[in-house]
């Protein structure tokens, strides 16, 4: 018997909804990620699945 996460969701679509990309398209977003970037987080963007 294999183990299984619950709610195990998929990583293309959590990256559709929250990531770079997304939060670069509306005004915002970029607002947010600016934000973030002043309080001194690295964003990240991640190339792969």
């Amino acid at each position: 018997m294999s183990t299984h996460y619950p709610k195990r969701r998929s990583l293309i679509k959590r990256a559709r909804k929250f990531g770079f990309r997304t939060r670069m398209r509306t005004k915002d977003g970029r607002k947010l990620i600016n934000a973030k970037r002043r309080a001194g987080r690295s964003i990240n963007v991640r190339s792969n699945f």
